[in-house]
């Protein structure tokens, strides 16, 4: 690629340039960077199963918890080694990797599975039929890729995606400078809104000073509070939102396809997180009410749409000890009043207890809820019915 205007002066690689003549099609913009290699054409034989996590930061952390939640402890007996195992899961090895490199890798085929962020899957493979997203929603790492717009200047008066393509600034030896590290996803994002003359820069990091140190109109990264956005005079548009990301789980799709022993891992794999995720949502709730039968006291819970739960109230008869003679004279008896037991998601649980009491509830007891396992995880058979098995 030959750079022209401004630019020529910098090497090849500096920056990538879309001009209205030089624009390339969606189809090859829909291609991984030229900086994926092909994967190698030598296979190493092994019987271990491989799942590939992030090695460092915050997205490490949030898994290695997610699996601790899950009851799957990770451990490595030396903070210096690349590989880990799971007590609970014999035969599979934990390898841990830069986030770009559980992508590449699981392209390759040299690991199974990976926990990585959307952005990254989307960045690196996004659209390659050789792998499978097995969980799309790990509640972990969310953010959301998007463009960072100067607040002064030429900038002041942009706050939307069609007055940032309409700048009569933007020209063929004058592009828009876009500092990112997501140069696959910004490639489609800019072609797809239709702007015309584009370059984009590469940084290692602090993307949000290039602005204003001149080495960049304007920034695409993740953003997941919007401070450092502020804090650096920069500010979102409407329009600017690219994707909404958080962590996934993914699977080379030949190796789950070809391999019983993977299909098995992760079937537990999906049940656990599932189950976990779920339970994650609700509180256990009890309540003492007074009724004349079970029927009755369900009929009022159920009344209450807000009180249904998942699927609806357990009720079950209190005991209370009745008078008698002597200190061992009574005997356990029914007093009409009965214990209701329901789900009821966390950010309802005030309002809930109110609906609880408001139909007779009282001596309201809340606990958390550890796990909630389906008849059969809705995601294990979306995998078996896009994998045919």
């Amino acid at each position: 690629m030959s750079f022209q205007g401004p630019f020529s002066k910098y090497p090849i690689g500096f920056g990538q340039i879309l001009g209205k003549e030089r624009l390339p099609s969606l189809a090859a913009l829909s291609q991984r960077d030229v900086a994926d290699q092909p994967p190698p054409t030598k296979r190493i034989p092994r019987t271990a199963i491989r799942l590939a996590v992030p090695s460092k930061g915050r997205m490490a952390e949030d898994t290695l918890q997610l699996l601790k939640d899950c009851q799957l402890n990770v451990y490595k007996p030396n903070p210096r080694q690349y590989i880990a195992s799971i007590s609970q899961m014999p035969g599979v090895e934990v390898w841990f990797q830069r986030a770009s490199d559980v992508v590449r890798k699981l392209m390759y085929g040299d690991v199974d599975l990976g926990i990585v962020g959307h952005d990254m899957f989307r960045e690196i493979a996004d659209s390659d039929p050789g792998l499978i997203v097995l969980h799309d929603a790990l509640d972990f790492g969310k953010c959301h890729l998007g463009l960072g717009i100067p607040t002064t200047g030429r900038f002041a008066g942009i706050d939307n995606l069609e007055d940032l393509k309409a700048m009569p600034e933007w020209t063929e030896t004058n592009p828009l400078r876009v500092v990112t590290g997501y140069h696959n996803v910004a490639r489609k994002f800019f072609t797809e809104k239709g702007f015309e003359h584009v370059v984009l820069l590469s940084a290692d990091g602090a993307l949000e000073a290039a602005p204003l140190m001149g080495t960049a109109d304007i920034i695409l990264d993740l953003v997941s509070t919007g401070v450092t956005l502020r804090e650096n005079n920069l500010k979102e548009i409407k329009g600017g939102r690219i994707m909404d990301s958080e962590g996934v789980l993914v699977a080379n799709a030949a190796a789950l396809k070809e391999n019983p022993g993977l299909q098995t891992v992760v079937h537990e794999l999906i049940e656990r997180l599932e189950a976990h995720l779920k339970a994650d949502k609700f509180y256990s709730v009890i309540a003492n009410m007074r009724g004349t039968s079970p029927e009755d006291v369900a009929s009022r819970i159920l009344s209450c749409e807000a009180l249904r739960g998942l699927q609806g109230p357990t009720i079950s008869p209190v005991y209370s000890l009745s008078s008698g003679a002597g200190v061992n004279g009574g005997h356990a008896a029914e007093r009409g009043f009965y214990a209701a037991t329901i789900c009821v998601p966390k950010a309802r649980l005030y309002t809930s207890v109110k609906d609880l009491r408001g139909i007779g509830g009282s001596g309201v007891m809340v606990q958390p809820m550890t796990y909630i396992f389906d008849e059969e995880p809705e995601r294990w058979q979306k995998v078996l019915s896009t994998l045919g098995l």
